[in-house]
C-alpha cells in the first residue's frame, strides 16, 4: 500500500479492505454452521445451530424476543469462544423454527421449557458430546431458562447465564413501561407494527449497531409470529419464584447499566432474593445487549464463567 497516497483514498482503501475482509468471514462463518432441527413434544419444529469444538463443552444461546439465532454473531465469530461447541436454536414463533397458529402456543410458559429441554436432549447424542451444556440466555431467553428450571429442574445444565434477562414478566420495577411499543407491536396494521419493531429495536442499544448489522436485526424481527407477540406477554412469571430458588449451579447476571427496556438493578435484586448464590456484573457502557455493544468483554466474561461452570462439574 503507497503511504503517499491521499488521506482520503487511503481511507477508501482502508474501508474497502475491512469490509472484504468482514464479508469473507461472514461467509466463512455461515459455512463452519451445522444446521438441523429439533422436534419439540407439541410437534414444534426448532431450527438449532451448531458451530465452534464438537468436544468443547457446550454453550447452548438462546436469543430474545423478535431475535434469531443472527443475534449471536459477534460470539460465533470471537476466537475466546471457539474452543466451546457453540449451539444455539431459534425460538419457537422466531426465525426459522415453525410458527405454530393460535396464542396458546406461546402463553404457556412449559411449552419453551420443553423446546430447550428437547434442544439440550438432541445435543447430547454420544459419548463425547454428552457433558452438561451451560446455558445463556438474553432477554426473553431468560425467561424460558427460568421456565425450563422450574419443570426440569437444574441437574442437566452445568450452570446459567441471564443477559439482560426478563425475570419477571409484567413487573412494573422490572420491565421499563414503554406502552405505545407494546401496543403497537400487537397492530393489525403492518406499517404500525413494523415501526414498532424498529422502536424496540432501537431501544435494544446504548451504543447503536453499525447499519448492517440494525437493518439485519430489523428484517429477524419481521420474520416473528404475531400470535407468539400476542401471546408470549401472557407468560406466566411465577417459574422465576420456582426455578431460581432451587437452582444449585452456578448463576451469572450480565446487565447493561443504560438498559432501556429491563431494569437492571431491580431485576439482579429480585435474582438475589431468589438465589443468593447468583453472582453479577454490570457493563456500564451498555444498553440491553451487551453481547452487540461490548462483544469482547462480553465473550471474555462468558468465557470465565463457562471455564469455572465446568471445572466445578469434572
Amino acid at each position: 500500500m503507497n503511504l503517499l497516497l491521499p488521506r482520503a483514498r487511503r481511507h477508501a482503501f482502508s474501508s474497502f479492505f475491512l469490509a472484504a475482509l468482514l464479508l469473507t468471514m461472514s461467509s466463512w462463518l455461515q459455512a463452519a454452521i451445522r444446521h438441523y432441527t429439533v422436534s419439540a413434544p407439541d410437534g414444534v419444529q426448532l431450527a438449532v445451530q451448531e458451530s465452534g469444538d464438537p468436544q468443547g463443552a457446550p454453550l447452548i444461546l438462546i436469543h430474545g424476543l423478535l431475535g434469531s439465532h443472527l443475534n449471536w454473531d459477534a460470539q460465533r465469530a470471537d476466537p475466546t469462544l471457539q474452543h466451546y461447541r457453540l449451539i444455539s436454536y431459534d425460538l419457537r414463533g422466531h426465525g426459522l423454527s415453525g410458527k405454530p397458529a393460535g396464542e396458546a402456543a406461546y402463553s404457556d410458559g412449559r411449552r419453551w421449557a420443553d423446546d430447550l429441554a428437547a434442544v439440550i436432549a438432541a445435543t447430547r447424542n454420544n459419548a463425547a458430546s454428552a457433558r452438561k451444556p451451560v446455558l445463556a440466555g438474553w432477554s426473553l431467553g431468560a425467561a424460558v431458562i427460568s421456565n425450563y428450571l422450574a419443570a426440569y429442574g437444574d441437574d442437566a445444565i452445568a450452570g446459567a447465564v441471564y443477559v439482560d434477562g426478563v425475570i419477571e414478566l409484567g413487573n412494573p420495577q422490572q420491565i421499563t413501561a414503554h406502552p405505545e411499543i407494546y401496543r403497537d407491536l400487537n397492530a393489525a396494521d403492518l406499517r404500525t407494527r413494523l415501526d414498532a419493531q424498529r422502536a424496540f429495536l432501537a431501544l435494544c442499544f446504548h451504543t447503536q449497531p453499525g447499519q448492517a448489522v440494525f437493518e439485519r436485526l430489523l428484517a429477524n424481527a419481521a420474520l416473528a409470529s404475531w400470535d407468539m407477540q400476542r401471546g408470549v406477554f401472557r407468560m406466566e412469571s411465577a417459574a422465576a419464584a420456582a426455578g431460581l430458588a432451587r437452582m444449585k449451579v452456578p448463576l451469572l447476571l450480565l446487565y447493561g447499566e443504560r438498559d432501556a427496556l429491563v431494569n437492571a438493578g431491580p431485576a439482579i435484586a429480585r435474582v438475589r432474593q431468589l438465589n443468593p448464590r447468583a453472582s453479577s456484573v454490570l457493563y456500564a457502557e451498555s444498553g440491553h445487549a451487551p453481547f452487540i455493544e461490548e462483544p469482547q468483554r462480553f465473550n471474555r466474561d462468558l468465557a470465565r464463567f463457562v471455564d469455572a461452570a465446568w471445572r466445578r462439574v469434572k
